[in-house]
């Protein structure tokens, strides 16, 4: 009989493999390397797993603007999901807080009002059947001090539930800052993929609803790849935040811009046909590509940026993947075709391309 390891076994295999892959290649043992590698070990994302493949038999190594694009599209946005969880946990028991607080004032108001029934329930018969003021007086005492105790809870808990919708109110404003924090990339100030993905649902049950065209813009940085190799990763960040600021400031407050993954980009053109689509795409290569790259520490000039983009128009039988798929081939078209241009799917670098793929 074949003995099972044990999860002990399993993952101590795991970790081995991951250290040994560092070893070979000569990479630190950081935290962000060893989790890369024990993730490739697992063999439990297989498109991990395909990228470092593809990048290995490419270039033999794994550079470190390598390991950091690869971190930060298959890691880094679930360590931002993490840390909203955590805070949403924390706005959670927050608000259990306060429902504690008030129930505990609403049991003494209940009680006090118990009392105060009480105290009334066959009071007038007592005053007819007292025989001496002492005994009346004693009657109206308690009558008074029922009273004023269920004011008093009454007013307790009138000021605690004040203050309750006070601070739900905060609370309330705290949760939406973290959704919107969720679906937020922290690097360019876009829509993340995850905002991405649920933006396009939205967009194109609208448009079956409505009627109205809905064009679909991919951007992709030209040999981003180089710019980290040569100047850094922060010199790589900064190239990633320029194209998102040109792509914020080119489209209107209806349209959604988002960072797809690593230097990929895409943009949602509700009511806009292909042929406003590509005017938008063309805006945006123009507005990229005039400005000059400069590195911040030394003032350096570093060059132009420019962007590849392909663009795909919504048709009746599409779903949100075959949407995306167009567009992505476009892309495709527009890098083989020489880059920092925009293809479309009526163009015949697009029909090519995806006529050379059947084939």
């Amino acid at each position: 009989m074949v003995k099972v390891p044990d999860e002990h076994e399993r993952t101590m295999a795991f970790a081995e493999t991951a250290l040994g892959q560092i070893r070979s290649l000569g990479q630190p043992a950081s935290p962000r390397n060893y989790e890369i590698w024990y993730a490739y070990a697992s063999g439990y994302n297989a498109p991990l797993n395909q990228s470092i493949n593809e990048a290995l038999a490419r270039n033999g190594e794994l550079s470190e603007a390598d390991l950091e694009q690869i971190y930060d599209t298959y890691f880094s946005h679930l360590k931002a999901a993490d840390r909203a969880t955590d805070r949403i946990d924390e706005v959670g028991e927050r608000v259990l807080g306060e429902i504690d607080d008030v129930m505990t004032l609403l049991t003494a108001a209940l009680g006090a009002s118990a009392s105060y029934d009480a105290s009334l329930n066959g009071a007038d018969e007592k005053l007819l059947a007292a025989e001496s003021r002492h005994q009346v007086r004693a009657i109206v005492e308690t009558l008074a001090n029922s009273a004023r105790d269920m004011r008093e809870a009454n007013k307790a808990l009138e000021e605690r539930l004040a203050l309750s919708r006070t601070e739900i109110g905060n609370l309330q404003q705290s949760l939406e800052a973290i959704r919107a924090e969720s679906l937020t990339d922290p690097l360019t100030g876009l829509g993340n993929r995850k905002y991405f993905d649920r933006m396009i649902t939205a967009a194109i049950q609208s448009s079956r609803a409505t009627g109205e065209p809905l064009s679909l813009l991919m951007f992709d940085i030209d040999h981003f790849k180089s710019f980290n190799d040569s100047y850094g990763h922060l010199t790589g960040d900064q190239v990633l935040r320029l194209v998102g600021m040109s792509l914020k400031h080119a489209v209107k407050s209806r349209d959604i811009t988002a960072r797809y993954g690593g230097e990929e980009f895409a943009i949602l053109l509700p009511n806009a046909t292909l042929r406003q689509a590509l005017v938008v795409a063309e805006q945006i290569r123009h507005r990229v590509m005039d400005k000059e790259l400069k590195k911040k520490s030394t003032g350096e000039i570093l060059g132009r940026v420019t962007i590849s983009v392909g663009v795909s128009l919504l048709k009746p039988e599409d779903d949100t993947d075959i949407l995306i798929e167009r567009a992505d081939a476009c892309l495709y078209a527009a890098k083989r075709s020489g880059r920092n241009r925009v293809i479309c799917e009526a163009d015949p670098e697009y029909v090519g391309e995806t006529q050379g793929r059947v084939a």
